[in-house]
């Protein structure tokens, strides 16, 4: 099990980032959480198996229909047992 806490940079609001995020995480079986951030990024946590949760990095930072991600940052941490996967506001 794995934990990710990720921040998206880029045109990554107002494009359905999160939506698509949640949509993907439950396809994939990761639980967690996406929200944007005030300063434009998005910030999200994803819990899971290793290549499941670097798939959805992955992802997230290629293949959003509407992103242009330009920068992501990744800190590796501990996991915290989520459930689930939610749009946070």
């Amino acid at each position: 099990m794995k934990r990710a806490h990720v921040w998206f940079k880029g045109r990554v609001q107002g494009v359905f980032f999160r939506a698509n995020a949640q949509r993907k995480a439950i396809e994939l079986g990761v639980n967690g959480w996406v929200r944007n951030l005030p300063d434009g990024r998005v910030e999200a946590v994803f819990e899971g198996d290793e290549e499941r949760v670097q798939d959805l990095i992955m992802w997230c930072s290629t293949s959003q229909p509407y992103a242009v991600v330009d920068d992501v940052k990744i800190e590796w941490e501990g996991p915290e047992g989520l459930r689930g996967f939610e749009i946070r506001r």
